[in-house]
């Protein structure tokens, strides 16, 4: 049993009825309108407000660096905005997320919502500020995104309890550990490192997810974090979706579940793979920052707050 002493976290208020969420594009242009997103939203009750990254484009990005980081200071600044949603990922948040001052979330906490390159932005107010944030469905996937995903958004959201129990695949590690949830995108974590979005993984949860990557990239960033001292003292693991994974022609010889579990073979804790969060339909809800339950046993995993 490997319990963690959590940092003090700041939980962001929940969303009530009436409340205003903001979209904003941090990273890469939008494809087309978000209607279904907005729709969606406003169905939960939620006042929408579009930021002007919505519709902006410069080269690949929702805007120049500039533009995308005064669109969520704005954001940020403004205290009637109580959650801010992430429209996309992509690539892009690394360029600008330096000109924003995130001050402002310590003294009137709100709720940051996304995944994929948004792992930064969750990776720094966690690092500097000890703020819960959300990984979840952001609008250019809601018109994809499974039903079940949207509704643990909605209950992340909304303060309603989330818990997930899911069969254990064949490579899990059993056990049972407690600890601060941490992590997202590999890809991002491994941007993170050495920087001011950096902070200590001992005694934390890690979740773990990627897309499109080589599984010799995969092999190198898990052993990178390795060497870098983040897995050896961990609570535990979770591997959520790691899609459109690519081999080269000569293959690399190791599926992904056998790659990270050669790596954190000589630790003790609980490992669990293919939890539904990442690049996925089905990318439920996970609260980073919040302290979790983790059990995994040979024929279920147990995930609760």
């Amino acid at each position: 049993m490997h319990t963690a002493t959590p940092l003090p976290t700041i939980q962001p208020p929940h969303l009530k009825k009436g409340d205003k969420i903001a979209i904003t594009c941090p990273a890469k242009k939008l494809p087309g309108p978000m209607d279904d997103a907005i729709s969606l939203l406003q169905s939960w009750g939620l006042e929408v407000v579009l930021g002007a990254t919505v519709d902006a484009s410069y080269h690949q990005f929702a805007g120049d660096d500039n533009l995308r980081a005064a669109d969520l200071q704005r954001f940020i600044d403004d205290d009637s905005v109580k959650a801010i949603i992430a429209a996309r990922g992509g690539y892009g948040t690394i360029r600008m997320m330096d000109k924003v001052n995130f001050d402002r979330l310590a003294q009137q906490p709100k709720w940051l919502v996304g995944f994929s390159d948004i792992t930064l932005l969750h990776a720094h107010i966690y690092s500097n500020y000890g703020l819960q944030s959300i990984h979840g469905q952001m609008p250019v996937n809601i018109p994809d995104a499974s039903a079940g995903s949207l509704q643990t958004l909605k209950k992340a959201l909304f303060g309603s309890e989330i818990s997930y129990s899911f069969q254990s695949h064949s490579i899990n590690r059993p056990g049972q550990s407690t600890g601060v949830l941490i992590g997202g995108n590999l890809s991002l974590l491994i941007a993170s490192l050495s920087s001011v979005s950096d902070f200590s993984y001992d005694g934390k949860i890690l979740f773990i997810e990627d897309v499109g990557e080589y599984l010799y990239a995969i092999d190198r960033m898990i052993r990178t974090l390795d060497r870098a001292g983040k897995l050896k003292n961990l609570a535990g693991l979770i591997v959520g979706g790691f899609s459109e994974v690519k081999d080269n022609d000569i293959p690399f010889g190791q599926t992904v579940p056998e790659i990270i579990i050669d790596v954190v073979k000589n630790y003790g804790y609980p490992v669990c793979f293919d939890f539904p969060a990442g690049h996925v339909p089905d990318n439920q809800a996970l609260i980073l920052g919040k302290k979790l339950i983790l059990s995994v046993h040979s024929q279920q995993v147990q995930i609760h707050y």
